[in-house]
């Protein structure tokens, strides 16, 4: 928990004195890994989707209890943010409002993507299916990637997604072109 309050003042220049309390993505964060998530793992059914969705309708973010979660996690703004549930979200990340961890509906078992440590998803972004999105990476606003591995050490902007800058160069690849797993 108290990484999670740490990725506020890291993350966010406004924050002054106590005023994490009132951050419902921390509020979000909290009740999914202390109490929604723990009862999912032990397989206590019904109640911990009930949680997750008093907490949605709270906090306007919805994370499915089976989705995993690291440490350092900051959600700006959250209003409009859903985590699937075979999300898996390392450590130190950030995501901004109405971002999207979702599925396809053409998949069975993991259907949700797989976040690296230290990746900032921008707001409206939309990323779906179960695939892999390596560390150190910046998504951009209002980006837009589906079923497409995204390699670590990346900047990944537009509609359909395409990479901008790897390994701190400026490049133009499209998603499509990059082989996945």
């Amino acid at each position: 928990m108290f990484e999670d309050i740490k990725a506020i003042y890291k993350n966010d220049p406004s924050i002054k004195n106590i005023e994490f309390l009132v951050y419902p993505g921390l509020y979000a964060i909290i009740v999914h890994k202390y109490i929604s998530h723990f009862l999912y793992t032990i397989k206590i059914p019904f109640i911990p989707r009930l949680i997750s969705q008093i907490m949605r309708f709270l906090t306007g973010i919805e994370i499915h209890p089976g989705a995993k979660i690291g440490k350092g996690f900051f959600i700006d703004h959250g209003m409009g943010v859903v985590i699937g549930q075979t999300a898996e979200i390392g450590e130190n990340c950030m995501i901004f409002h109405n971002v999207t961890l979702g599925g396809t509906g053409k998949h069975q078992g993991k259907r949700h993507p797989t976040i690296g440590n230290n990746v900032l998803i921008g707001t409206g972004a939309i990323i779906l299916g179960p695939i892999t999105i390596g560390s150190n990476v910046k998504i951009g606003a209002d980006t837009l990637i589906i079923n497409k591995d995204v390699p670590s050490d990346c900047t990944v902007v537009g509609t359909p997604g395409r990479i901008v800058k790897f390994n701190g160069k400026k490049v133009s690849i499209k998603l499509k072109d990059i082989k996945s797993k």
